[in-house]
């Protein structure tokens, strides 16, 4: 990363931590963020949030919501660092979720990046604007 300078760095990580509590995995993310502003202090640092996982309700789906909510709670604090919540509503009303959106319930379809891109895509067209003078 040395060779690099970065405006903005996603990040979209954690949701394979299996064996790591909430805490953990969002302390693992916090710290790569730490990392980056480290080695790249003149970039923004996107943290994309996990996405539901699972055709119905379950454990790790709990874990990945409550990830979500440290790492929002937290990101504020840390200079040029933002959390995107990047669920475009994948979860339906009776708790499932579409083989159309994530294709393995986990992994997203064609359909389900389509549904989540122009979220991240508005984000990055803001934040390179703001730092280009323009207002959000």
């Amino acid at each position: 990363m040395q060779h690099i300078r970065p405006k903005i760095v996603v990040v979209w990580v954690g949701t394979n931590n299996h064996g790591h509590t909430a805490e953990q995995v969002a302390g693992g993310i916090e710290a790569i963020v730490r990392l980056l502003q480290q080695q790249q202090p003149q970039a923004r640092v996107v943290v994309l949030g996990l996405l539901p996982r699972g055709q119905g309700p379950n454990p790790l789906r709990e874990r990945n919501r409550r990830v979500n909510e440290l790492l929002e709670a937290r990101l504020p604090r840390l200079p040029h660092a933002c959390f995107l919540d990047a669920d475009p509503g994948f979860v339906h009303s009776d708790g499932a979720i579409s083989h159309h959106d994530m294709y393995d319930y986990l992994h997203l379809s064609r359909h389900g990046y389509a549904r989540l891109c122009p979220r991240l895509h508005a984000l990055l067209l803001r934040l390179l604007g703001e730092g280009h003078g323009a207002g959000p």
